[in-house]
């Protein structure tokens, strides 16, 4: 699935009325003055997660009017960083992204070399809650997707073997029944394969200059 995205300006507005602007410590007119100058190009504006993590976006994201939720044996969440450079600016752009229904039921060890070996790279748990901020229809039930690029290292440099993935909570056990239907920011092992999680990926990561 490749969904239409907003053009910028809309993409920042929706950031604004979100409160993001005010999490990154940002005036909202600044947000704004950012996405201006590169207006309707088909990209999606990220927030570098130094200034806003995971576990402050997670819960703007909304399926079905639910919001988002961390599931709760994941209090590290914030610590499965970019495996590769992010554009070293406050606010970027990612283009060309791909939910990647294609590699439903692969595991993540077996996903992330084809990723990279078409040329692409496997989006980070930030870029993939950016994206349903702004397209929320690309969560849907059957068809969700991880973020492996994003992972936790260990102290000793290896990498943790979960993997972030954002899904729709069936609202059982720890989730609780009130969260049917919301978005869940969850993990699964490296090694094992879900027929109902893609990849998603993109093409490029540009760094927005600063108004």
């Amino acid at each position: 699935m490749r969904a239409t995205l907003p053009d910028l300006p809309t993409q920042a507005n929706r950031l604004i009325d979100l409160g993001v602007h005010r999490l990154m410590g940002w005036q909202a007119n600044r947000l704004r003055a950012a996405a201006e100058p590169i207006g309707g190009q088909a990209s999606l504006l990220v927030v570098h997660p130094d200034l806003v993590p995971a576990s402050a976006l997670a819960p703007l994201v909304c399926h079905d009017d639910k919001p988002g939720f961390v599931v709760a044996d994941m209090t590290d969440v914030d610590e499965f960083t970019s495996v590769a450079p992010l554009p070293d600016s406050p606010l970027y752009l990612i283009d060309d992204l791909d939910r990647g229904d294609d590699m439903a039921n692969w595991s993540p060890d077996e996903a992330a070399p084809a990723i990279a070996s078409a040329g692409r790279t496997a989006l980070t748990l930030t870029e993939g809650l950016h994206w349903l901020l702004q397209c929320p229809d690309v969560l849907e039930r059957g068809h969700c997707y991880m973020t492996i690029g994003s992972r936790k290292r260990k102290p000793t440099g290896a990498l943790d073997t979960r993997t972030p993935a954002i899904w729709i909570s069936n609202g059982t056990g720890r989730d609780g029944s009130d969260r049917r239907d919301a978005p869940k920011v969850g993990w699964c092992w490296a090694g094992n394969r879900h027929t109902w999680l893609g990849f998603a990926s993109a093409s490029t990561r540009t760094p927005v200059a600063q108004a």
